[in-house]
């Protein structure tokens, strides 16, 4: 089993940052192999990607909504992923969901491509 747990989430007024982490852990689950994503949701919507990571470079990824305010990185010795977003906007505000990235699937930004979820992190931004 894989177990993800967010944190960090909070209320912040625009133009602030917050930075969220997502721990890793399993008894057969290594990290450091894995793709890891963050996700976004806002209730009565679909869920968005926000921002991957790859494994092996550590290349990332981003929506179009957090390029130039959010930056994803990882720390494979303490498996852990970080999403730490600047500038926050109210339209910002969201549960936002760390996942680890099928291997096999394609589609860094395809909620379809995860297959492990934490439970999410309550981000506020006020306006």
């Amino acid at each position: 089993q894989v177990q993800l747990v967010e944190s960090g989430g909070g209320l912040v007024q625009a133009g602030g940052s917050l930075r969220l982490s997502c721990a890793a852990s399993g008894r057969t689950f290594t990290f450091s192999n894995y793709p890891m994503g963050w996700f976004r949701q806002v209730p009565g919507k679909e869920r968005e990607f926000v921002a991957a990571i790859r494994s092996s470079n550590s290349s990332t990824s981003y929506a179009d909504s957090a390029k130039g305010r959010f930056t994803i990185s990882r720390d494979n010795a303490r498996n852990t992923v970080y999403l730490q977003m600047s500038s926050l906007k109210p339209e910002d505000t969201a549960i936002y969901y760390c996942a680890r990235k099928n291997l096999f699937a394609p589609g860094d930004h395809l909620y379809t491509a995860y297959d492990y979820w934490g439970q999410g992190t309550q981000v506020t931004v006020s306006s």
